[in-house]
């Protein structure tokens, strides 16, 4: 069962390293996420041959299957270890991405309530509620210039919920990505370490 876990992990490692582009930031990510993501599996696997190990040999001795857990523990230690500059720097580059997108929206929020103080806009929008029977021909300038700034205040707020929800949404999708990612790494880190050790100690 260990065996097959670890053997999960290399398809899945091979499954990507097949499409090398090692110079593209985002394959770099994907090598490192996959490897984060998949990296229980090998644990779990090589948990299972330290036990088994222990449990049919009680010598001390330390069999090969104890060293093959210890070699391949410390290599993932240490491709763990490696790849955590490239997850901190995808950290950084969602980070500044999510920061982009939000000044672009809040950007448009400000320029549409600019705009909304405009009396040309407000006229223009009279205009069109007339031209497709939003209002009635009878109503009072008063009353088509309310329903006009009624509209306008709909879309506004409509606009800053979406700014809302965008920075609550940026919010759980980093710390998700800087918690289960890279604070993730760096358990699996000391875990294969502690394994290492302990299956030759």
């Amino acid at each position: 069962m260990g065996i097959t876990l670890l053997v999960l992990l290399v398809l899945q490692m091979l499954a990507v390293l097949s499409l090398w582009d090692w110079g593209a930031e985002p394959f770099r990510q994907l090598v490192v996420e996959r490897l984060i993501s998949q990296a229980p599996l090998a644990l779990v696997g090589l948990l299972l041959m330290l036990f088994s190990s222990r449990l049919e040999d009680h010598s001390n001795d330390r069999s090969p299957l104890l060293w093959t857990v210890c070699i391949l523990s410390g290599l993932l230690a240490v491709l763990l270890t490696a790849s955590l500059p490239i997850a901190f720097g995808g950290d950084q580059l969602l980070q500044q991405q999510s920061e982009q997108q939000l000044a672009g929206k809040k950007g448009q929020l400000e320029m549409a309530r600019q705009q909304s103080q405009d009396p040309a806009v407000l006229e223009q929008l009279v205009k069109q509620a007339e031209a497709s029977g939003q209002v009635p021909a009878s109503a009072s300038d008063a009353q088509k210039k309310q329903a006009a700034r009624g509209f306008i205040d709909r879309q506004l707020d409509q606009m800053e919920a979406q700014v809302k929800q965008a920075e609550q949404t940026s919010k759980i999708t980093l710390a998700q990505r800087r918690f289960g990612s890279s604070g993730g790494a760096i358990v699996l880190i000391i875990a294969f370490t502690i394994l290492c050790l302990g299956s030759i100690l």
